[in-house]
């Protein structure tokens, strides 16, 4: 594993920084690296407030949109509020039809099926839409390359608005509206919004031309940042905003749907980090396995006991998808094991059994062991392939994908993550295409996992309101990471152990340098590197607290452990 320094900011700007916030050079340090460089920036990243949200009329279409959508309210027209089947689109979902709800809207919710109609808008959908006299349809999380899809909307009467944070082909749908920043020709300022959060600005526009102010939408605020945590989209600018206050949301006054899982998990308070790895696996669960309109009645609850009783199905729906997901990773190292020599620079695996609801986790779960951008498939309904791509650091998948189109029929996504469908007897071409795509474009060193270190430090200035201050940095995620700091001259001092039922841990009980002072930490992981620690070491770490007893200590969650040079 590489480990990447970032750049040191100029001395000069980290002291003025230092000097007007009153804090040390490192903490001043981390803001710059992370844009901030004034007072005014430091108070705006640690005291966000609704009020620095944009304009949501500055987006592309947002007039059109609103005046549509209040035609259908004044009309009493039958509204579908459409959305994809994953997090980001069940929460937007919710979202969209509480809110035109709360306006008198009739409104009806679709989510299309996983395994008989796929990602997106499908025909199916308009149907259901058409059959149920639905006259405006509004379409999250999807929709940005349904031309055919809109064309068949527009031929039955129905209106559609798309709200899509995935990036554009070259040909538009003809909808009545599209809401998506990464429009070539949309001036609004922040372009990476999860679908929810589009969503979110359509109703900041329908309430902000009612002369309402935008704090009395702060209580759907865990529905985006809980959008925000599983998309994995940058916690930078409008996204820290809706997510620090949805978390407020999350922790102290959830809708009824979210706080029933967060009662299932047994937890009070939570992070972003919980949001990603508790709450957003099981919403997805029951899209990937069974159908997300699932975790849609679940959101859109307003009975507390039915709400548990759905949350435990969630659950158990969860707990299958884990056993599946843990087989069928399995399966698919074995088959990279039979093509390592024909395939240096991608991974391909394909198995018509698999369930095709989680070859996306699949994927990620692939890449940890071998570190290359990943496909994985199996068989569709309708005979196509179909399956789940995911990228490494620094590659942009989506481009070679791209250089790959003449083999897929459809795909969609961003440079990380992506979806896809091809013909059966074009795997092997498309197999080679991509290894092909990923080897003349990727660079060498993206082949090795890296982790980013903000600053080196002695562990000696490490302190309880050091690592309070760097609390306050939160919510961490893409753009705004926990710090990682590394640390030189370190050694055991005879209390190091490895722990865990296969001893596959590391406990350590370090000194620093003549510093007689211990220090604790732990390596997950990395048992095997006991043997590193007993002679002079260095270690890359990030900082948790440690409670034991009503006592409060520092610990190191040590990420990589290498011999001093």
């Amino acid at each position: 594993m590489r480990w990447t320094l970032k750049p040191e900011p100029h001395p000069k700007k980290v002291a003025v920084l230092a000097k007007a916030l009153k804090v040390e050079a490192i903490l001043a340090k981390l803001l710059i690296q992370r844009g901030i460089t004034t007072y005014d920036e430091a108070k705006a990243f640690f005291r966000p407030s609704l009020k620095d949200l944009h304009d949501p009329f500055l987006m592309k279409n947002m007039v059109t949109a609103v005046e549509r959508v209040f035609k259908a309210l004044e009309q009493g027209e039958h509204i579908l509020v459409y959305g994809d089947y994953d997090v980001d689109g069940t929460t937007a979902v919710t979202l969209m039809a509480k809110y035109l709800k709360s306006l008198g809207g009739k409104v009806a919710t679709y989510i299309p099926d996983r395994e008989n109609e796929g990602y997106g808008i499908s025909f199916q959908g308009i149907d259901f839409a058409h059959d149920n006299d639905c006259t405006l349809m509004i379409a999250l999380d999807c929709g940005i390359k349904a031309v055919d899809k809109i064309a068949y909307a527009n031929k039955n009467g129905i209106n559609v608005i798309i709200c899509d944070h995935h990036t554009p082909g070259n040909v538009l749908p003809e909808a009545m509206a599209i809401l998506n920043p990464k429009q070539a020709d949309c001036g609004y300022p922040y372009k990476e919004l999860s679908g929810c959060g589009i969503g979110f600005k359509l109703i900041q526009a329908l309430h902000r031309a009612q002369e309402k102010p935008v704090e009395e939408l702060k209580s759907y605020l865990d529905l985006v940042a809980t959008s925000i945590a599983a998309d994995i989209v940058p916690i930078t600018g409008e996204n820290r905003v809706l997510a620090y206050y949805g978390l407020q949301v999350i922790n102290r006054k959830p809708s009824i749907g979210i706080q029933a899982l967060k009662s299932e998990l047994q937890k009070d308070r939570m992070s972003i980090t919980d949001v990603v790895f508790q709450i957003a696996p099981r919403i997805n669960a029951a899209g990937r396995l069974k159908h997300a309109h699932y975790a849609v009645d679940l959101l859109m609850s307003d009975d507390a006991t039915q709400a548990q009783t759905m949350a435990i199905a969630i659950g158990d729906i969860n707990d299958e998808r884990k056993s599946l997901d843990q087989y069928i990773t399995g399966e698919a190292l074995s088959q990279i094991e039979q093509q390592l020599s024909d395939f240096e620079f991608s991974t391909v695996v394909y198995n018509p059994e698999w369930h095709k609801g989680v070859v996306g986790i699949v994927a990620s779960r692939l890449i940890e062991n071998r570190y290359r951008p990943t496909v994985v498939l199996t068989k569709a309904n309708d005979e196509l392939l179909v399956g789940s791509a995911r990228s490494v650091k620094g590659f942009n998948l989506y481009k070679a994908l791209e250089q790959c189109s003449d083999y897929i029929e459809q795909f969609g996504g961003h440079k990380y993550a992506a979806g896809l469908r091809i013909l059966p007897e074009n795997l092997d071409k498309f197999r080679h295409a991509f290894e092909n795509a990923v080897k003349s474009s990727i660079k060498a060193e993206d082949l090795e996992p890296e982790i980013t270190v903000d600053s080196e430090v002695f562990l000696s200035d490490i302190s309880h309101k050091f690592y309070r201050i760097i609390e306050q940095m939160a919510p961490f995620g893409p753009g705004n990471m926990r710090p990682v700091f590394m640390a030189s001259g370190l050694r055991d001092n005879g209390y190091s152990r490895t722990v865990g039922q296969d001893h596959s841990h590391l406990k350590l009980s370090i000194v620093e340098g003549a510093n007689p002072k211990t220090y604790n930490g732990i390596a997950f992981g990395q048992g095997e590197s006991l043997p590193l620690v007993k002679q002079t070491f260095k270690a890359v770490f990030t900082l948790q607290e440690n409670v034991w007893k009503d006592i409060k200590t520092i610990q190191l969650n040590v990420k990589d452990i290498k011999p001093e040079e």
